[in-house]
C-alpha cells in the first residue's frame, strides 16, 4: 500500500490532498484503486511507446496487466506491488470483473493501432459513452463499494448512490477532456469529445452544461455517503466545479493553447470550506 501512496504523490497533488481527508478505513483502499488506474493509463498514453515498445507489444503489456489483476483478485496475491495492493482492496470491497473488465476495455481503446496514421481519431457519442463508463464511471463505482462495504443499502439507496458515483466520474473525465484538448490533439491524436477535427465554442458550452448536470447529480447524493468519506468527495467535486467554471470563461482557442488550472490558494479554500460544511452536518 506504500507503493500506491508513492504513485499518488508522483502524479496528483490534488487527488493526494483529497484522499488525506478520507477516514482511515477508506484512505489506503482508494489510493490502491487510483494507483492501478494510473499505471494502466500511463501504459497506454505514451510511456511504453517512449520505451520503444511496438503497438502490439503495448497491447500485450496491457493484457498481462489485466490478467495479473484477475489472478490477484482470485488468489489475494501478486508479486507486482501495485496489483497486490489493488487486489487486497478489491477482495475487501467486492470489486470484481464486472468493474475491472470495462476499465481495461477503455484502456485498450487508447492503444495505438498497428496501422495508425497522423489523422485525428474522433469519438462519436456511443464511443464516448462506452469510454467514459470504463475509464471513469467504474472507478467511481469502485470507490463507492469501498465507502459502503460495511453498510446494508436498500435498492433505492443503491441506485441513487451508483448514479451519483457514475455521474461524478463522468464529470471528472469530461472536465479533463476539455482541460487536455491540446495534449490529446497534438500528442495523442485523439478527440474524445467529438468526431470533428476541432471543437467550437458552441461545443465547449454544451459540454460545460453537461458537466454541470453531472456534478448536480453527484452533489444530490453526498448526504448518503458515510461522513468519513464525504469531505473528500465534496472537496473533489467542488474542485472540478471550479475547473468547470473556469472552462466556461475560457475560449476554445485558449483551451487548445493551455491547460486550465485552479490556483493553489483557491484549492486550499475549497478544501477548507468542504471540511467545514461536512463537519456541520448532523450525520
Amino acid at each position: 500500500m506504500r507503493a500506491s501512496a508513492v504513485v499518488i504523490r508522483s502524479y496528483s497533488t490534488s487527488f493526494g490532498a483529497a484522499t488525506r481527508l478520507l477516514g482511515r478505513r477508506h484512505r489506503a483502499h482508494v489510493r490502491n484503486v487510483y494507483a492501478l488506474v494510473r499505471v494502466a493509463d500511463e501504459l497506454v498514453d505514451g510511456v511504453t511507446e517512449g520505451a520503444g515498445l511496438t503497438p502490439g507489444e503495448q497491447a500485450d503489456a496491457l493484457q498481462r496487466l489485466e490478467s495479473e489483476v484477475g489472478r490477484a483478485i482470485g488468489s489475494g496475491y501478486s508479486s507486482d506491488l501495485i496489483v497486490h495492493a489493488f487486489a487486497r482492496t478489491a477482495r475487501a470491497a467486492g470489486i470484481d470483473a464486472a468493474l475491472t473488465a470495462p476499465f481495461f476495455a477503455s484502456m485498450r481503446a487508447d492503444l495505438p493501432a498497428p496501422t495508425d496514421t497522423a489523422e485525428l481519431r474522433g469519438f462519436d457519442a456511443e464511443q464516448h459513452g462506452a469510454y467514459v463508463y470504463g475509464s471513469a464511471e467504474v472507478v467511481g463505482l469502485m470507490c463507492l463499494r469501498i465507502f459502503t462495504r460495511h453498510r446494508s443499502l436498500d435498492a433505492l439507496e443503491q441506485h441513487r448512490l451508483e448514479r451519483g458515483a457514475r455521474s461524478l466520474g463522468a464529470a471528472f473525465q469530461n472536465v479533463n477532456f476539455l482541460r487536455d484538448l491540446a495534449d490529446d490533439t497534438d500528442r495523442l491524436g485523439r478527440n474524445y469529445l467529438g468526431t470533428q477535427e476541432r471543437l467550437t465554442d458552441a461545443d465547449r458550452i454544451d459540454w460545460v452544461r453537461r458537466i454541470e448536470a453531472e456534478l448536480a447529480d453527484a452533489r444530490a447524493v453526498l448526504p448518503l455517503l458515510p461522513k468519513d468519506a464525504r469531505a473528500a468527495v465534496r472537496s473533489a467535486l467542488n474542485l472540478f466545479a471550479a475547473l468547470s467554471r473556469r472552462i466556461s470563461r475560457t475560449t476554445i482557442d485558449e483551451l487548445y493553447a493551455r491547460r486550465v488550472r485552479v490556483p493553489d490558494w483557491q484549492k486550499t479554500a475549497i478544501i477548507v470550506r468542504s471540511i467545514a460544511r461536512t463537519a456541520g452536518e448532523t450525520r
